[in-house]
């Protein structure tokens, strides 16, 4: 019944990782998007202060892991001249990004990542509300400032 269908198309060939590549895609530098993450991870830190100082702790925790994933995927475009990948596991972010953890370091991210799913998902807030205590919320900004200036050294 009619033509033939036609053959289909042969796939792309795969991209090439290079910052020539990036600033093509994207119409800025390498520098220009590790800038445009360590931003976006200065601001999110800015924010879990905020809303730390305004008590708002389960939201100060959400924007912690924030900060903490855009710094890991600035690394990542620095070490790799490519996108950094659209996950939010903060472990195996940072492994992906060839960053060497400490065990403590490792479990502090695995802890950290379970901050993200909090703030966004139903389930998980009420849970996330009642363990975001002061204390606990305090001891985060501590241990999160000495993370992210871990991350900002391999820059």
């Amino acid at each position: 019944f009619g033509a033939p269908t036609p053959p289909l198309p042969k796939p792309a060939p795969p991209l090439p990782r290079s910052k020539k590549f990036l600033a093509i895609i994207c119409h800025m530098t390498q520098k220009q998007i590790i800038n445009r993450w360590l931003k976006g991870s200065k601001d999110a830190w800015d924010t879990a202060e905020k809303l730390m100082a305004a008590k708002k702790f389960d939201h100060s925790l959400f924007f912690i892991h924030l900060a903490l994933e855009k710094i890991i995927k600035a690394v990542f475009i620095k070490k790799n001249n490519t996108f950094a990948p659209l996950i939010h596991n903060l472990a195996k972010l940072a492994e992906t990004s060839g960053i060497l953890l400490t065990a403590k370091q490792k479990s502090q991210l695995n802890e950290a990542t379970e901050f993200n799913a909090s703030g966004r998902y139903e389930d998980y807030k009420f849970k996330l509300y009642k363990k975001a205590t002061p204390v606990f919320t305090k001891k985060w900004h501590q241990e999160a400032k000495l993370l992210l200036a871990y991350f900002q050294k391999e820059l």
